[in-house]
C-alpha cells in the first residue's frame, strides 16, 4: 500500500483537492451499508473520512467497518471542502490501514460521571473537549514566555526540593533527601530573587507544590506557576508589568482560539472586555465591601473563595487588592512606610469568581528587618543565610510575582472546576493514574 505526504489535520485546509495521508484514531464511526464515515483525530483535531463501498471494494470496506473505536489508523485521501464536516473538510478514502486495533473502548459517545471519567483521565483527555482545553493551556504557557522573552526576561528555573519553607511550613510535603529533610518546592520565588540580583529580570516557570487538605474547584495539590523577579522594581511597576502581562495572553488566546472557546462554550465577550487599566481596591477598602454586603468580617483576615467570588463580581475586569495585613502575608513581603500593619504586596483577583490567579509584591531589602522576621515566623535561620547574604551583597528595592497556571487556564476557558485544566490533576486523596 503507498501513502502520500502526512499531513496534521490541522492543516488539511491547505491541501484541497490533493491526496494526502493523515495518521491517528478512530474517534467514531457510522455506517448505512452502503457508505462509511470515519472520524479520526490526531491530537490537532477532526477528519471525517468517507469510504464509498462500490468504489472500495468489498475487502477495504469490510475493513473500515471492522474499525473499533480509538483503534489507531493510517488513511489515504483525496481533501475537498464539506461544510457539514468537522472543521468543514473531508477525505474521500482511496486507501486504509489499521494500525492498532483497540479493544472495547470504556469511554464511548455518550455521558460518565466525574469519578469514572478521573479514573480514566489518561482516556478522557482524548475527547474533543478536553484536547481543546489542554490545547488553551499550552498556547497560554507559550504567550507567557513570548512575553517575557521580549522584555528582557531570563528564564532561570528553581530546584524543585528545596531545603525550607517558602509559604509556610503547613502545606510542605516532606521528603528523605540521603538522611536529610527536604521539601517539595511551594514556590520558586526565593531562588528566583537571586537570579534576579544576577540577571536583572527573571522568570522561572514550573511545578509547585502544596500539601493543603483542600477539597475545592480552585484548588490543587500541584499545580504550575510562572514566578518573576525584578531587581530595581517596585511594588507598582510589578503591578502594571502583571497588567500587561495579563492583557497580553488575553489577546493571544481570543486571536488563536476564539472557536476553540466557543465550542467549549466560553462567552468571549467577557474576555474582550479585558483591557488595561485594572481597577484597584485596597485591602481595607475590601473588607468596608465585605461588610456592607451583610457579613461579619473582621480587618485582619484572609479572604477565603466566597470573599474573593464577591470582591471580583463587583468588576468586569481582573481587580489589584493590595496592602493586606503584614501578619496574614509571607515573611519576605515589605512592610508599607505609610502603614506598617500592612504589606506593599497585592492579590490579582479574576472576574467571574475565579479568585486569585497572582500574588506578589514588593520584598524586603533591609537585612536587619528580614532577619527580625524571620525569627519573629521561627523559621531556621541557617535555612535561609543565602537568602540573607542577597541583603548583603549590593541590596536593591526588588519585587515579582507568582501566576497560577491553571486558575488562568480555568478563568480563560470558563470551566467550573480546574481538575480540566491540567493532563493528570493531583488532588486531595487522588492520586491515580
Amino acid at each position: 500500500m503507498s501513502f502520500l505526504q502526512t499531513v496534521s489535520i490541522k492543516r488539511i485546509k491547505d491541501y484541497v483537492n490533493q491526496e494526502i495521508t493523515v495518521q491517528g484514531w478512530l474517534y467514531n464511526k457510522r455506517s448505512s451499508g452502503k457508505i462509511v464515515f470515519l472520524i479520526v483525530r490526531d491530537g490537532s483535531g477532526l477528519v471525517q473520512g468517507v469510504l464509498v463501498k462500490s468504489e472500495a471494494g468489498e475487502a477495504l470496506f469490510a475493513l473500515a467497518n471492522s474499525a473499533t473505536q480509538e483503534s489507531s489508523v493510517r488513511i489515504r485521501g483525496k481533501v475537498q471542502e464539506n461544510p457539514k464536516a468537522p472543521g468543514g473538510y473531508e477525505m474521500l478514502i482511496g486507501d486504509l490501514e489499521i494500525i492498532g486495533r483497540a479493544e472495547p473502548y470504556p469511554l464511548t459517545h455518550k455521558e460518565h460521571g466525574v469519578d469514572f471519567l478521573m479514573e480514566h483521565r489518561h482516556l478522557w483527555i482524548r475527547t474533543p473537549r478536553q484536547n481543546i482545553i489542554l490545547r488553551i493551556r499550552s498556547e497560554i504557557e507559550k504567550a507567557l514566555r513570548d512575553f517575557f522573552h521580549e522584555r528582557d526576561f531570563i528564564l532561570a528555573d528553581a530546584p524543585i526540593i528545596t531545603p525550607a519553607a517558602c509559604e509556610g511550613t503547613t502545606t510542605l510535603f516532606e521528603l528523605d533527601y540521603h538522611g536529610e529533610r527536604g521539601f517539595l518546592s511551594q514556590s520558586g520565588q526565593l531562588y528566583s530573587e537571586a537570579n534576579a540580583m544576577a540577571f536583572g529580570k527573571t522568570y522561572c516557570f514550573g511545578p509547585t507544590f502544596r500539601a493543603e487538605k483542600s477539597k475545592t474547584r480552585r484548588h490543587l495539590m500541584e499545580f504550575w506557576m510562572l514566578e518573576a523577579e525584578m531587581a530595581f522594581h517596585d511594588m507598582e511597576d510589578s503591578l502594571q508589568i502583571q497588567e500587561e502581562m495579563i492583557c497580553y495572553v488575553v489577546r493571544r488566546i481570543l486571536e488563536k482560539h476564539r472557536a476553540d472557546l466557543e465550542h467549549i462554550g466560553r462567552d468571549v465577550s467577557k474576555l474582550e472586555g479585558i483591557k488595561p487599566p485594572f481597577p484597584r481596591i485596597s485591602y481595607s477598602d475590601a473588607v468596608r465591601m465585605i461588610q456592607e454586603s451583610g457579613e461579619d468580617f473582621p480587618w485582619g483576615e484572609d479572604f477565603g473563595a466566597p470573599h474573593e467570588t464577591l470582591l471580583s463580581g463587583k468588576f468586569a475586569a481582573p481587580v489589584f487588592v493590595h496592602r493586606y495585613p503584614a501578619a496574614i502575608k509571607a515573611f519576605y513581603m515589605k512592610p508599607d512606610p505609610a502603614d506598617a500593619r500592612v504589606v506593599l504586596g497585592a492579590d490579582l483577583l479574576a472576574p467571574e469568581g475565579y479568585g486569585e490567579i497572582i500574588g506578589g509584591g514588593q520584598r524586603i531589602d533591609d537585612p536587619d528587618l528580614l532577619e527580625q522576621r524571620i525569627r519573629e515566623h521561627r523559621l531556621p535561620e541557617e535555612a535561609f543565610a543565602w537568602y540573607l547574604d542577597l541583603r548583603r551583597y549590593g541590596t536593591v528595592p526588588h519585587a515579582g510575582f507568582g501566576l497560577g497556571l491553571e486558575r488562568m487556564v480555568a478563568w480563560l476557558c470558563g470551566l467550573e472546576h480546574i481538575r480540566e485544566t491540567i493532563p493528570f490533576p493531583r488532588m486531595l486523596h487522588k492520586i491515580y493514574p
